[in-house]
């Protein structure tokens, strides 16, 4: 017997999508690398108003845009065929453009294009998006009131660390802090200075 559509989407979706919401079947997936990228995502939706559960719009983690291929197999046109969207770095770009070619959603992607289809790249990623956004003193803010100000500024002290721009020595720092700083930085933003590819790939799953 073949495994029911709401089967293979709870199969698909993974740990990082709660029980409830693997339960029920989505109108629109936005597939993302990793969970930093579901957090931030989550957390500007309830900023902007928004229950993307609720919606029916689920935010799935591949576990890096190498998998892309595979997840566009389970949820596009040749699998469940549910609403798609994606947030990718721009280092991954490449992959998310062969991917979305081979499951045969566009030929000859630009970026232009890949928006069109509703996927969108962070420059450099979605940290270094957010950090300018949020601006570089502001975010330390946030760092101080996580307690790890006294951590950062050792972390700038460390040769490899002297030569990079201030926003550059945020980013790195919170390099292995991913997913606890994207949800942070998200609630510090001015909702008027969101960065384009979050705002855009939440607009383009916004009910219709």
């Amino acid at each position: 017997m073949s495994e029911s559509p709401r089967g293979s989407f709870a199969a698909a979706a993974g740990p990082h999508v709660d029980q409830d919401a693997r339960s029920r079947f989505p109108r629109a997936v936005v597939l993302v690398e990793g969970v930093s990228d579901q957090a931030a995502l989550k957390a500007l939706a309830e900023r902007r108003g928004r229950n993307l559960d609720a919606e029916g719009v689920f935010t799935v983690p591949m576990g890096g845009a190498h998998a892309i291929g595979r997840f566009l197999d389970l949820f596009g046109p040749q699998g469940l065929d549910v609403r798609l969207a994606g947030l990718c770095d721009a280092a991954e770009e490449g992959d998310f453009r062969r991917g979305l070619e081979q499951a045969g959603l566009g030929s000859d992607l630009t970026r232009t294009g890949m928006e069109e289809l509703g996927f969108y790249v962070c420059v450099a990623d979605l940290e270094d998006e957010l950090v300018r956004s949020v601006g570089a003193a502001a975010v330390e803010q946030v760092i101080a009131a996580e307690g790890e100000l006294g951590s950062f500024r050792t972390f700038q002290k460390q040769p490899a660390k002297r030569e990079l721009t201030h926003e550059g020595q945020l980013w790195r720092f919170m390099w292995n802090r991913k997913a606890r700083y994207a949800t942070l930085l998200v609630h510090s933003l001015d909702l008027n200075a969101v960065p384009r590819p979050l705002d855009s790939v939440l607009a383009h799953v916004s009910p219709r």
